[in-house]
Parts: structure tokens; sequence; C-alpha cells
């Protein structure tokens, strides 16, 4: 099975909302799982981490 990519941008800082991480969204529990989630789940955090960001844009650009 072909190994899926990381959405890491190798600029972590987890002072974000939550605590997401500034450069990816992810929590750093979700990063610790990454390589262990189901293809199912990593998707359904894709796309959590696309809204994710957004609020994290807003929130710099308030």
């Amino acid at each position: 099975m072909k190994k899926r990519k990381s959405p890491c941008i190798d600029q972590c800082d987890f002072s974000a909302t939550k605590g997401w991480c500034l450069g990816c969204a992810r929590t750093r529990k979700e990063c610790q799982k990454w390589n262990t989630m189901t293809p199912y789940n990593a998707n359904i955090l894709q796309k959590d981490l696309t809204k994710r960001m957004i609020q994290i844009k807003a929130t710099k650009n308030a």
C-alpha cells in the first residue's frame, strides 16, 4: 500500500486555536497518529484541516 503524504510543512507551532499547528492545522495527537490512521480517517481529517486553516487565517487577520 502506498504511504500517505503528511500535511506537515515543517512549520510546527501549536499555538493556534485548540492547540492546532499553525503550519498544518493538526493537533499534536493527530500528528502522532497520522501514520497509523486508516485511509478513511485520514481523508476525514484532511477535509477538517482545510476548514481549520481557514479559521486559523481568519484569526490571524482579525
